[in-house]
């Protein structure tokens, strides 16, 4: 009975002890697997790496600066089994040669006599921008300056028609209205003039809504108006009476008579009342098929 204890006890003790190397053994694994993930790591980041650099490898080019004293021989690419063989030592070796005979190098002072003739051209261009700026500077001030001054005359010439205009219309209709209004007042040369009209006893209107008789006293009105800002010597109506009763075409015959005597003025007109206040009259007929003309005296018809 002792000798199977001891027996017992002997085999407890070695299977204690082959637990222990047993976890020896799996702690060497875990440490084994973990260096193995870290290798494999390490591996992927220099296989990116390599990959990375193969591609800025694929960008290089061997520029030519000009100082080259022999014949510069183009980039070559060495293979694995190649790069094993070379010595890096004498490679870095190589490497200082290379630096010092760069350091060394003469420079090509070519480039300095071809950097001043760049620079003189750059030189000219500038002052003939300079000048090209000064000119049309100048021409802007002077395009500006016109445009004020249009602006300011035109202006003038507006407000004095306008007052005109309103001192016409009133005589020619004894009591109406008029007014010229800018569309734009800011710039009123973009849109134009809007022409309203108020006859006696009516509300305002857009000439273009008046009727045939209204239309022409407010043309009429503008036409005295405008001769009485800047006369023209000639002007030639075609019966601008047509659609005027017998008061209006005395009062248009008689203000053309004693207002208008720095212009002349040829009027087409089947109206006694306004050619029989004409210094000439030229009377126009048919016979035979034959157009005719006679020229008489007003004074002389009105006396028979």
């Amino acid at each position: 009975m002792v000798e199977r204890e001891e027996e017992l006890e002997s085999l407890k003790a070695a299977i204690n002890e082959r637990e222990e190397v047993v976890n020896e053994m799996r702690k060497v694994e875990v440490e084994i697997k973990s260096q193995l993930e870290k290798a494999k790591e390490a591996l992927n980041a220099n296989i990116r790496e390599i990959r990375n650099w193969e591609k800025h490898i694929e960008k290089f080019e061997l520029q030519i600066t000009g100082f080259e004293e022999e014949e510069v021989e183009p980039l070559q690419r060495y293979s694995e089994e190649e790069l094993e063989e070379m010595e890096v030592d004498g490679l870095e070796k190589e490497i200082e040669v290379l630096q010092a005979k760069l350091e060394k190098g003469t420079p090509n002072l070519g480039v300095l006599a071809e950097y001043r003739n760049k620079l003189d051209a750059y030189l000219s261009r500038a002052k003939d921008l300079e000048e090209i700026t000064a000119e049309r500077d100048a021409a802007k001030a002077t395009y500006d300056e016109l445009r004020t001054k249009r602006l300011a005359e035109f202006m003038e010439g507006f407000t004095a028609i306008s007052q005109k205009l309103k001192e016409m219309y009133q005589m020619i209709t004894l009591g109406g209205n008029a007014e010229l209004e800018l569309v734009d007042s800011l710039d009123p040369f973009s849109e134009g003039i809007i022409f309203s009209v108020m006859p006696p006893k009516k509300s305002w209107k857009n000439i273009s809504n008046l009727s045939g008789g209204e239309k022409t006293l407010s043309s009429l009105a503008l036409v005295f108006a405008l001769h009485h800002f800047k006369p023209t010597p000639l002007y030639v109506m075609d019966e601008i009476d047509a659609a005027l009763d017998f008061r209006n075409v005395s009062i248009v015959a008689n203000y053309i008579k004693e207002r208008t005597k720095n212009g002349q003025f040829v009027i087409i007109s089947l109206r006694n009342n306004m050619f029989e206040l004409a210094d000439r009259l030229v009377g126009i007929y048919k016979t035979n098929n034959t157009t005719k003309s006679i020229t008489i005296n007003p004074t002389a018809i009105a006396g028979h």
